[in-house]
């Protein structure tokens, strides 16, 4: 088998209203996705998303012409090419899609088939008030949902803070609550600083007392000292992180050192399946949790679930959901149907070979970047 072509399909699905990320100062007016299509001799074609994949016709030659099972030696044509431009994560995962469909199996049972389905914790996105949380909150655990995670904005720790104390007042000890902070990386052209050691600690040491499940993304990626630090601190507070670490070395220090409780590196965007794989088995050796960042779209959610399923990630699986301004419909434009949970709030691994990815070649269509 050989790689004949590799296709992106860029798209943008305009959002109005607008979606207010707490994470960017600019509410997103639209929503970007890149469709990377692997094709192949024997006519199966591999599909992947995440990285929006700029510049990559540059590197496309180093792939067409092998064998799309050669995935060793795909993922270290990646690493070099990420290194000379931006992250090619997506075209990992359409070659995975290949391998799955190949054997006629689903890739999380090529990653080690640790579980079926994952228990799922609702990831909203935007700022909102104690009131307007708490409406969101019971809707989820109506939903199915038995956890959430509540993004807090360096600038209003308190309401924040209050969000998560009246959601935690209503819906009681038996609901899991995590908190980002958001503050490892900025989005292009944010140049605030983040929150310093000092505060930082002052608001985890508050969070513990509401029995957050972890608080996430803390502190600047390259205060691993930091880290440690708020772990040794709280006891009772897992500290998350990783998400967007493109480096797995450094990954492997922040093991080392055993800085985190929670290791999320998003195999679409920071780096990789093959790599989240290893690192997520050498946490679970450590006693340590991987549970992956997956806030692309649909076709991202599903690359991480495979890995996170076939490792046996956990305890919860990020699903980016904040109704009314972030719903499957708007993440998931491009599929012919919305990635969901069940009754339960459980993600289930599709049963297809392969990722699972059904494209509505409609949806695609009319949102083509042309």
């Amino acid at each position: 088998m050989k790689i004949t072509d590799i296709t992106l399909d860029r798209l943008r699905l305009e959002l109005d209203p607008p979606f207010r990320a707490a994470w960017d100062p600019e509410p997103r007016r639209h929503f970007d996705a890149t469709i990377v299509r692997v094709h192949t001799d024997e006519g199966i074609t591999g599909i992947g998303s995440g990285d929006l994949m700029d510049g990559f016709d540059t590197y496309k030659h180093l792939f067409v012409g092998e064998d799309p099972l050669d995935i060793t030696r795909h993922v270290k044509a990646i690493e070099t090419a990420n290194f000379h431009g931006a992250h090619y994560w997506p075209l990992e995962a359409a070659l995975w899609d290949i391998i799955g469909k190949v054997h006629g199996r689903p890739v999380a049972e090529l990653f080690g088939n640790a579980a079926k389905k994952l228990p799922a914790y609702a990831s909203c996105g935007e700022l909102k008030s104690p009131e307007e949380r708490v409406a969101t909150a019971l809707k989820l655990r109506e939903a199915g949902f038995r956890a959430m995670k509540i993004r807090i904005d360096r600038t209003r720790v308190d309401e924040g803070i209050a969000a998560v104390r009246a959601v935690r007042e209503e819906l009681g000890a038996d609901f899991e609550i995590m908190v980002d902070l958001n503050q490892s990386w900025r989005m292009a052209g944010d140049t605030a600083g983040a929150t310093d050691l000092a505060r930082t600690r002052k608001t985890i040491a508050r969070l513990a007392e509401l029995d957050v499940f972890w608080v996430e993304e803390p502190l600047p990626y390259g205060d691993l000292a930091g880290f440690k630090r708020l772990r040794a601190e709280n006891p009772g507070v897992r500290i998350a992180a990783g998400e967007m670490h493109h480096s797995p070395t450094e990954l492997l220090r922040y093991l080392e050192e055993d800085a985190l409780d929670i290791y999320q590196m998003d195999v679409v965007l920071a780096i990789g399946m093959h790599r989240a794989r290893t690192l997520a088995e050498i946490a679970q050796l450590k006693h340590r949790h991987f549970t992956p960042h997956s806030w692309t779209n649909g076709i991202g959610v599903l690359a991480n679930l495979h890995v996170a399923a076939g490792v046996g990630g956990g305890p919860f699986f990020e699903f980016p959901y904040d109704p009314p301004g972030w719903t499957p419909e708007r993440r998931d434009f491009m599929l012919a149907d919305p990635v969901r949970v069940d009754s339960e709030g459980d993600l289930e691994i599709p049963a297809r070979p392969g990722l699972g990815i059904e494209l509505d070649e409609d949806a695609i269509d009319r949102w083509r970047i042309t």
